[in-house]
């Protein structure tokens, strides 16, 4: 089935889903899940890959919904990888641990399910009636509601029809059991040496003493939730980066770090207990410094540096790290691919570098794009690195100039583990790293963390006569287990050491960084496989469809309704028809010269109710940004539809 639903066909006239087809399955307890024994349910269809931030706000979006139709409802998850890395079974079962998916999943890893029911995006959403009929086709996030409004109809029609059959999803789950740590993500130091370390997989923060194994304190009572208060009682979701303020920060504001509590959308300040003289033990506590709770979605402001920083909303905040240039933090918000400052002392928040659009563009920082930002970390000359973790690069931010500049990677969908020169011309290639750490040298070393390594990226002076590449690239670690994080160490005899979060192991290693370590590796650049999309040599036009929710309709009281950009790579492919404009359908014409690449498409539109009685009609901004491989054919289609939501 690649056809998109058409929402006006009458209900017999929906396309039944094709069968589900994968290496096995996950959460059922062995068993395979099949169409027609699930028939007489509603069946959600996530297509998702657990790198992918898109798709971590979708299965938080999912959790209320399972919840409200846990007896008529079935979510089953499509895994659909990206990336080589997500292709190891193993992986994928932790992934589903850590990230506390409760449903059925399907491991797709030669994309079979993927291409029979024509997905396009990470994540795409299918939902199945109780024939086992596709009744709607919605592409990347935010749909929550009119998801909950179709599977409310789509239950109606089934006890109509007496087709409706409720009872419990078939889940089996593992019992899990609490450890020191689970996934654990960042860590950053005290000036008293303790370590702190941000314990994701259990929602809390590991306070550890300087050994870095004993246990001084946990900050958090290890549920998912929401709650400021003392180390006992105060909830996190997910938190991820932990910024150690400069002392004198500190002092001022109260507080000694400041915590990106990525799931629940919020920055938080952590005033961390401590030992005293004769002297009981000071108390610790957690107040929220920045964000609603909500996550930031399309139309709504973005700060720019004035009102309380708690009335705007984050999207996915995954590190942090304080600028001594700009004299704050600067956050890498990684669910809508921008990087933001907050300034602890005046509470003042606003957008330093990203249009939200997903790429590599450098640059000017208001004109750059990213791509899922998930480590930053200050060099010594004051620029911000960045790991850059769906293009699979490394990239530098200097503050004094505004301009951005890529040291290695290549784009969304080219990855390896490739050593030697960077820049844009060169051969080295890394797999979604998630952190970058500025060495006092100079040197930057990278958590490579789906390949398993840590990498040493060096800049040269490009006047010395003997440098040959202005950018190297070399592996000093190999084999450890998703590596997201790594701060400088005391050196041990003389020896440089990184303190190394091994997220997959649950644990921080000790990691040396000397020159006999370093080895040049080529294990391939790879590129993502997704099957291409053949479209005829002709023009070629390109439809987003987008129905608007039932009582909703196109709004333009703010401008356009609706917004589509469009590129290629390579960008010389396209040569009529690239850019912004607010039609739905756009005709593009192809060169000849390039008979394969990727078709960029992000389209927006927003619906409000259609009401005439409400006074401030409900309003919602859809978003979806596809990255289609295409492969021109003499005698293929000349169009292509994408589904925003049908």
């Amino acid at each position: 089935m690649t056809t998109p639903p058409d929402p006006s066909a009458p209900l017999t006239a929906r396309a039944h889903g094709s069968a589900l087809r994968g290496r096995g399955w996950l959460n059922t307890g062995g068993a395979d899940l099949d169409l027609e024994a699930l028939r007489g349910k509603i069946v959600l269809l996530d297509f998702w890959t657990f790198c992918c931030v898109n798709c971590l706000h979708v299965l938080d979006e999912l959790r209320p919904l399972e919840a409200k139709w846990a007896d008529e409802l079935v979510v089953i998850g499509v895994h659909s990888p990206k990336f080589e890395f997500e292709k190891d079974p193993d992986a994928l079962a932790a992934n589903i641990e850590r990230y506390e998916v409760t449903h059925p999943v399907i491991d797709d890893p030669e994309l079979e399910t993927w291409t029979e029911y024509g997905a396009r995006a990470w994540p795409t959403l299918m939902v199945l009636d109780t024939h086992g009929r596709i009744a709607g086709n919605l592409s990347g996030e935010g749909h929550a509601a009119n998801l909950d409004a179709l599977i409310g109809r789509l239950v109606a029609e089934g006890e109509t029809d007496g087709s409706l059959r409720r009872g419990p999803a078939p889940t089996v789950l593992a019992e899990r059991t609490p450890q020191t740590l689970r996934f654990p993500s960042k860590l950053t130091t005290l000036p008293d040496g303790r370590l702190v370390v941000s314990d994701a997989g259990q929602h809390r923060l590991v306070v550890f003493q300087n050994d870095g194994q004993t246990v001084d304190e946990i900050i958090g009572n290890g549920t998912r939730g929401n709650t400021d208060g003392d180390a006992e009682t105060v909830q996190f979701a997910e938190p991820n980066g932990v910024l150690a303020l400069p002392h004198e920060i500190a002092a001022e504001v109260g507080y000694d770090l400041l915590v990106t509590d990525t799931a629940n959308h919020l920055l938080r300040g952590v005033k961390v207990g401590q030992d005293r003289l004769l002297r009981s033990r000071t108390a610790t506590e957690v107040v929220t410094v920045a964000g609603t709770g909500d996550q930031w979605m399309q139309g709504q402001e973005l700060p720019r540096g004035e009102g309380d920083a708690r009335s705007y909303s984050l999207s996915t905040p995954w590190d942090i790290t304080w600028s001594h240039v700009l004299n704050r933090a600067v956050i890498a918000m990684a669910g809508i691919h921008q990087l933001w400052t907050f300034d602890p002392v005046t509470g003042a928040l606003m957008v330093l570098a990203g249009t939200t659009q997903e790429g590599l563009v450098d640059g000017p920082v208001v004109t750059s794009w990213w791509a899922q930002p998930s480590g930053i970390d200050e060099m010594p000359d004051g620029r911000l690195v960045v790991a850059d973790s769906e293009t699979s690069a490394v990239r530098v931010l200097d503050p004094q100039t505004m301009q951005v500049r890529t040291l290695v990677g290549q784009g969304l969908f080219d990855f390896g583990h490739v050593d030697g020169p960077g820049g844009p011309d060169g051969i080295a290639r890394l797999q979604h790293p998630l952190a970058v750490t500025a060495l006092p040298d100079g040197r930057i070393a990278v958590a490579d963390t789906y390949n398993g390594a840590i990498r040493i990226v060096e800049e040269h002076d490009a006047e010395d006569p003997e440098v040959t590449a202005e950018i190297t690239v070399v592996t000093v670690a190999t084999d450890l287990d998703e590596p997201s994080a790594a701060i400088v160490g005391p050196p041990v005899d003389g020896i440089g050491q990184l303190i190394v979060v091994e997220s997959g192991a649950h644990r921080v290693t000790w990691v040396p960084v000397a020159k006999a370590a370093e080895r040049v590796i080529d294990q391939g650049a790879q590129r993502s496989e997704r099957p291409a999309t053949e479209v005829g040599p002709g023009p070629l036009t390109v439809r987003v469809l987008f129905t608007p929710p039932e009582g909703h309709k196109l709004d333009d009281s703010l401008g356009p309704s609706t917004q589509v950009t469009v590129s290629t790579t390579p960008s010389a492919m396209l040569t009529v028809g690239g850019g912004v404009d607010t039609a739905l359908e756009r005709t593009l014409e192809l060169d000849p010269a390039y008979t394969e690449g990727v078709l960029h498409v992000s389209a927006r539109a927003a619906s409000c109710d259609a009401d005439p009685a409400v006074e401030f009609p409900a309003c919602h901004m859809h978003q979806q940004d596809w990255g289609v491989p295409i492969r021109v054919v003499d005698g293929a289609p000349t169009h292509l539809d994408l589904s925003l939501l049908a």
